[in-house]
């Protein structure tokens, strides 16, 4: 049963290949001297953030519009998105001549909802409500009972995850030969179902590796129990592959390939964000850069093990981030790395006691980037809060036994307190 279902999906993608001939882009696959030089192996980047709207959604969005009737046509159409798969659904729309409904949610990104407006041309309806992509499927799936339009699938639908499996077998005609390795990003799990069911039937030595973003493994959670779970909580920074509950259908294929599974951190996918602007000259949204951040050699970081002398292919899966996210890239990145660490210090409320905390506890290299203080005459003692810039990651233990042998009572503000969620 299992092969079966496999099959059948991989023979759809070979279908859906005809679909979107000459409206999908066939995206370049670039060879990446950075993430080849660090992992010793030879590593392509399939560039789908150069499609049309900047993601491969569009395969998907427009191969399951395709397949409408005239009347369902006639009726429109409504998906929710985080905010990808509602600019493909927006461009077939115009494209195809109907009237559709984007629902996203408020965390999407406001660049990505004026591309959705743009790409609709009139044809689209933007409704923003709720705080996940899961809200703005359950608001999206009224919308289809109570109008009688059409619900589009963003990855939970044979011929959505058809559309994107088309990416494989560019992959393998631009390569020339089967990978040794894909490495895709998981949200919904219908790129991965898509891909990894053509490679499964055509080219089955090839290693799948499926990345889910660590604050949100809808993926891992289902396969763990063997069934679709919903995410008690979810961190939503890495937008494009945060959903709290994967798939009914592409839970069963993914099952059915048994994937190698991995997640990595946020920071983790902030950095590779930041080698692809400063080195590689790329503008990838955080669900983008997933899969890439997956080969990172930093120390401490989760990192595939890949053979030398093999050929590995990531799927860069979207290039639609707002530039006004970049702060908060660079700074979740530092603190990923150890760089910057924030902490709440009580001065004594007397001349001198800061002066004396930058000579006796902060390293020559090491800067302040925080500092908020309110002086108060009635107390002995003031909280500061403080934020601190290391010249060097390695120097924090030197920098804590310093705080920890001052007369201040320091204490460490964790990743998990409201406080440092204020400042990250």
């Amino acid at each position: 049963m299992t092969e079966a279902i496999v099959q059948e999906l991989a023979e759809l993608v070979d279908k859906a290949a005809e679909v979107v001939t000459g409206v999908a882009r066939v995206t370049p696959l670039q060879f990446n001297e950075r993430l080849s030089t660090a992992t010793g192996c030879r590593v392509w980047v399939k560039r789908e953030d150069l499609q049309p709207v900047r993601s491969y959604k569009l395969r998907g969005a427009f191969n399951f519009m395709s397949h409408l009737t005239e009347d369902q046509r006639l009726k429109g159409v409504v998906c929710a998105s985080a905010g990808n798969h509602g600019q493909g659904v927006a461009w077939s729309c115009t494209r195809l001549g109907i009237h559709g409904t984007v629902c996203v949610p408020s965390t999407t990104p406001r660049q990505k909802r004026e591309r959705i407006q743009f790409f609709g041309k009139g044809n689209v309806d933007l409704v923003v409500s709720g705080d996940s992509y899961d809200k703005a499927r359950e608001i999206s799936l009224e919308f289809a009972s109570r109008t009688g339009a059409a619900s589009v699938p963003a990855f939970d639908a044979p011929l959505t995850a058809a559309g994107q499996g088309t990416v494989a077998r560019e992959i393998v005609d631009e390569l020339g030969h089967t990978p040794d390795v894909l490495v895709v990003p998981v949200g919904g799990a219908g790129l991965l179902s898509g891909c990894g069911s053509w490679l499964r039937a055509h080219h089955p030595q090839t290693r799948i590796v499926a990345v889910e973003p660590a604050g949100a493994t809808s993926l891992a959670s289902a396969l763990a129990e063997g069934h679709p779970v919903k995410l008690d909580t979810m961190d939503t920074f890495v937008d494009g592959a945060a959903v709290a509950r994967i798939g009914d259908f592409t839970c069963s294929i993914a099952a059915a390939l048994k994937p190698e599974l991995m997640s990595v951190a946020e920071g983790q996918v902030c950095q590779e964000m930041l080698d692809m602007y400063q080195v590689d000259g790329i503008i990838a949204e955080p669900a983008g850069a997933l899969a890439a951040a997956a080969l990172s050699t930093r120390p401490g970081d989760s990192s595939l093990r890949v053979d030398p002398d093999t050929d590995v292919v990531v799927v860069l899966s979207g290039g639609n981030n707002d530039v006004s996210r970049y702060p908060e890239v660079i700074e979740r990145a530092a603190v990923h790395e150890g760089r910057r660490r924030y902490f709440l210090v009580n001065f004594p409320q007397e001349p001198g006691a800061l002066r004396r905390f930058l000579n006796d506890v902060l390293g020559p290299d090491d800067d302040i980037i925080v500092f908020e203080y309110t002086k108060h005459s009635d107390r002995e003692t003031g909280p500061a809060l403080v934020g601190i810039e290391l010249g060097e990651p390695a120097s924090y233990p030197a920098l804590w036994a310093r705080m920890q042998a001052s007369p201040l009572d320091v204490e460490v503000l964790e990743p998990d307190t409201a406080i440092y969620r204020m400042l990250v």
